[in-house]
């Protein structure tokens, strides 16, 4: 199931440019078809939307069943167990500690000479969450791009969730949504939702950013829209690489790649070791605790099409592999972890030590899970509170302090050809 290469060989070079080309977003046929959606609900609002929605969702949705209604939010409680809410309570509740120390706020220099410069730093009014809940529920997710909005103070959220074919969302997603104090929930995903989220419809207004993951179609959307709207990210498909010793624990190792793959078909799960020997034991670990696993069939294709062991010749070339790569997530599964951080350069997260597997970083320990994506950690950050502020610069002279500065400025213009930006200044001083 996991294929063995070393490195620096025909093979393994092949699949790691294999690897390097996964966040590309090139297929024609899609985007023909998202074109059409968008420019489709653009023209149409509404119409457009429940069309859609009738034709991938559910068929007999209308118009007035596209906005979720409290009565649906309070019939959801009744379907979900209180354990399911305490879990949600603990997650939220460690995202929005983790979270909250990323606030900024606007700030103001005074230099000596009476120049005053600084940021002003507001939030967003508007942001629209897209959360797929169809093939797989991302209640996770939801409450990743939820939270940090909410910390960062953006006065309206518009979640879009698609509904299942009986015209409902499922019960653990507006529970989710609602414990976040979520109440404007769409009965809509995929581009139509990214569609009615930019351009705006009768029943859902536009917002002023974009965040959330989802299939193709959504990416596609996404980056049709922005211009007219923000995003967060182009999202690609989930990846996990672990750099291992021979101290790490092959079960464990095993468990952690496994739980990656599962996600779907183009996930990808990266082994990188010194030792032959213990990936041989990864990928015995990984056939047997596979096989009692109800996604067997998504994490086989998974580890077929993305799965690999790397063999290098130390510790300092699987760093080297690793930055290469830039993995969505790291886990470090070697001796002294913590003296090694200083060789990563590019990763979304790092998981450090046997105790930290990707799947406590996914759901409750704090961090977003929202990370860059093929190779994009070369450049690119977790979602954070950052996301959804804007700031603008702040900036006041006095005359003493611009006249000092006037014959840079008439220099800087003129050599630039902008006789204009040279006379704004002058004409300031010339009774002087």
């Amino acid at each position: 199931m996991l294929r063995i290469l070393e490195t620096h060989t025909p093979e393994a070079d092949t699949f790691l440019s294999k690897l390097k080309e996964r966040g590309r977003l090139t297929d024609e046929s899609i985007l023909k078809t998202v074109r059409r959606t968008l420019s489709d609900v653009q023209a149409e609002g509404d119409k457009a939307v429940v069309r859609y929605t009738r034709k991938l969702d559910a068929p007999r949705i209308s118009a007035k069943e596209l906005k979720v209604s409290r009565e649906e939010i309070g019939e959801a409680y009744l379907e979900v167990p209180s354990e399911f809410i305490d879990a949600i309570t603990h997650a939220r509740t460690n995202i929005e500690k983790f979270h909250q120390k990323q606030l900024r706020t606007s700030w103001m220099s005074t230099e000596p000479n009476g120049v005053m410069l600084g940021h002003l730093i507001r939030p967003l009014r508007r942001v629209g969450v897209h959360v797929p809940a169809i093939s797989q529920l991302l209640v996770s997710s939801l409450l990743m791009n939820v939270i940090p909005a909410i910390v960062a103070g953006v006065e309206e959220i518009a979640t879009c969730i698609p509904p299942m074919r009986n015209r409902s969302i499922n019960p653990y997603m507006l529970v989710a949504a609602s414990e976040c104090g979520i109440r404007e929930i769409y009965k809509c995903g995929g581009a139509q939702a990214v569609a009615a989220m930019a351009y705006g419809t009768d029943t859902i207004p536009s917002v002023d950013k974009i965040v959330g993951p989802g299939n193709l179609y959504v990416q596609f959307a996404k980056k049709e829209v922005y211009g007219h709207v923000d995003i967060d990210k182009l999202a690609g498909p989930s990846e996990i690489l672990v750099i291992a010793d021979s101290t790490a624990d092959p079960d464990y190792v095993a468990a952690d790649l496994i739980s990656q793959a599962e996600h779907k078909a183009d996930s990808a799960a990266i082994l990188v070791t010194p030792s032959l020997g213990f990936a041989e034991q990864v990928k015995t670990a990984i056939e047997v605790q596979g096989a009692s696993l109800p996604r067997y069939d998504e994490l086989t294709q998974s580890f077929e099409n993305w799965g690999a062991a790397f063999i290098t010749s130390d510790l300092v070339e699987a760093f080297v592999f690793a930055n290469e790569i830039a993995p969505e997530h790291l886990e470090l599964h070697i001796e002294n972890p913590f003296e090694w951080l200083g060789n990563v350069q590019n990763a979304g997260a790092v998981l450090i030590g046997p105790y930290s597997p990707e799947a406590v970083g996914d759901y409750i320990a704090g961090p977003n899970h929202v990370l860059p994506t093929g190779t994009a950690a070369r450049y690119a950050s977790p979602l954070s509170v950052d996301d959804f502020l804007k700031k603008t610069s702040l900036i006041s002279y006095t005359k003493t302090a611009l006249e000092k500065v006037t014959p840079a400025v008439v220099k800087l213009a003129e050599v630039e050809g902008l006789e204009g930006h040279a006379a704004a200044m002058k004409i300031r001083f010339e009774e002087d």
